[in-house]
């Protein structure tokens, strides 16, 4: 076993010994040993152990672990430690700016296991609050997971999106008229792996001349360029001529399955300047792009039944919004002034319930006060309304967080899940449907729970939740915060067909995080779902007539 490889033995475990609380003059013990070792020139397997012994800062305790791991290739006792972490920890355990300590303390506090988990809480400022944390810790630490996440070659959609639009304009602004996403960014994809885009030219060697200056690297293999942006996101760029641009297009933009099913060879579109003629040339209606995937789009085009897809500019309220009251950025005049810039007409106030100590959660009397504050308002801005709601915990025995006198006093309750998030799917399936049967409850709060590219969520039988909701005229909510969207699309189609409205919500905690809801049209998009069966594109009289019944 090499120096090095004991060395970082040692450090692991001064830090795992860290996480986990455990003696601290042993910690440093651990970690001093790593850096000594760090600077041996003789390598360890060959000194004798009354050497090592005499050595500054190597006691009996390090001596011995040495002889273990020369021996055995490995260390129990950091086996045993690595057990006893989530996985997802052991992945942050170095990230720059955080260290061991405060992770545990992440961990104890906040039930925080993962990166996604600690970018979201992040976001949700639920570390400023913290002991030994702050807003500058808090920002720097974000900054050093967004890092760590570009490295685990996986990305959001809205991340991606952000860099494919400055790629694209650039190549627009370079004089390269016809360029578009392509791929699974332009199906609008809710994690990717790459930037894709299809550019037109009769110059290769002008391309790869502006890509070798404006991007990180860059290599061309036959009829693509393939590369790292600046940001070090992997991209792929294919050329084509412009008199083929719009079957390129066609053909990179759909899914193997969309392709499978229709059936057209690439030669013969070729010759069609839009993607509608393509398409018409099938018999079928233009189909949007981000219901290429192969399922049920081309049996609804053959049969003229293609819904009216949901646009950004449909959606009239903002559902969902956090204000200081409980962990948001800001006040509930700030969001709903925002609101109102942006062009909605109504706003509803969701801030955490009681439960949720590590989010502010409100108690009766902050409840009360916050009602106040909302019926001044109201008073205050003509032709806007905002709602008081609360996003109340659902318990663990399925109950809701206040009794009924309180839930009473919402105009509505937004039932979700934050505690206990490691069910099995029997246990996870009763505990929502309890919630939804509950009679105040007005729209379920995202689903699963999970967090893209960091957490999966509680498994949950999808069919007998969604069945649960049709029976109790409780509305679904997509979640769209772009780290959730949550339902996922593809249940989508399943709830439509039961009846149910679906709405799409910010999850705001701040002004800005209003313009999240963009990326939960994206993907309601994908799941087929129209205006009229989205609860917050209804004009604030349909709001306010759904609420009375």
């Amino acid at each position: 076993m090499l120096n090095k490889e004991i060395a970082s033995h040692f450090k692991l475990m001064g830090k795992l010994m860290e996480l986990h609380g455990e003696n601290a003059f042993k910690t440093r013990t651990y970690n001093n040993a790593a850096f000594q070792i760090g600077r041996l020139d003789m390598p360890l397997a060959e000194m004798p152990l009354t050497d090592m012994a005499a050595m500054k800062g190597f006691g009996k305790a390090v001596v011995s672990k040495i002889e273990v791991m020369l021996n055995a290739g490995h260390l129990p006792q950091l086996d045993n430690l690595i057990e006893q972490t989530p996985a997802g920890l052991l992945a942050l355990i170095n990230l720059k700016g955080l260290g061991a300590k405060k992770l545990g303390v992440l961990w104890k506090e906040l039930g925080i296991e993962s990166a996604g988990e600690l970018l979201y809480a992040c976001e949700e400022n639920r570390l400023v609050a913290l002991k030994g944390f702050g807003e500058k810790t808090q920002t720097n630490i974000k900054e050093a997971i967004k890092y760590f996440q570009q490295n685990e070659n996986k990305y959001h959609y809205a991340n991606i999106e952000a860099l494919a639009f400055n790629l694209l304009n650039d190549l627009k602004e370079e004089g390269f008229e016809q360029v578009s996403f392509t791929g699974a960014l332009r199906r609008k994809v809710e994690v990717l792996e790459q930037i894709e885009l299809v550019v037109a030219t009769n110059d290769e060697g002008a391309l790869h001349s502006f890509l070798k200056k404006a991007v990180a690297e860059v290599d061309q293999i036959e009829n693509k360029f393939v590369g790292k942006t600046i940001e070090n996101v992997p991209f792929i760029i294919y050329t084509t001529t412009p008199k083929k641009f719009t079957a390129d297009l066609f053909f990179s933009t759909a899914s193997q399955s969309h392709l499978n099913l229709i059936k057209i060879e690439k030669e013969k579109a070729e010759g069609f300047e839009t993607e509608t003629a393509i398409y018409e040339h099938l018999k079928l209606p233009f189909i949007e792009p981000e219901l290429r995937e192969g399922l049920e789009e081309i049996n609804l085009a053959q049969n003229n039944k293609l819904p009216n897809l949901i646009q950004l500019q449909d959606i009239k309220g903002v559902v969902h919004n956090h204000s200081t009251y409980s962990d948001g950025s800001n006040s509930i005049e700030q969001m709903a002034k925002a609101c109102i810039e942006l062009g909605y007409e109504y706003f509803v106030i969701s801030d955490h319930s009681k439960s949720a100590v590590y989010a502010g959660g409100l108690t009766e009397a902050d409840i009360e006060m916050q009602h106040k504050e909302i019926d001044t308002l109201n008073e205050q801005i003509p032709n806007f309304k905002i709602f008081k709601s609360i996003e109340c915990d659902i318990l663990n025995d399925g109950s809701l967080d206040y009794d009924d006198s309180i839930l009473d006093s919402f105009d509505l309750v937004i039932a979700s899940i934050h505690s206990n998030l490691k069910m099995d799917k029997a246990k996870a399936t009763d505990r929502i449907i309890k919630a939804v049967e509950n009679s105040y409850t007005n729209i379920l709060g995202h689903l699963t729970g999970r967090l893209l590219l960091s957490r999966a969520g509680y498994p949950i039988n999808h069919e007998k939740i969604i069945d649960a909701c049709a029976a109790n005229k409780v509305v679904i909510e997509l979640n769209a915060n772009p780290h959730r969207l949550d339902m996922d699309w593809r249940w989508i189609p399943y709830a439509l067909n039961k009846g149910i409205k679906i709405s799409i919500n910010p999850d705001a905690h701040s002004t800005t995080g209003i313009n999240h809801i963009y990326y939960g049209v994206c993907t309601a998009r994908k799941g087929y779902l129209e205006p009229a069966q989205t609860l917050n594109a209804q004009p604030a009289d349909i709001f306010i007539s759904w609420l009375k019944k």
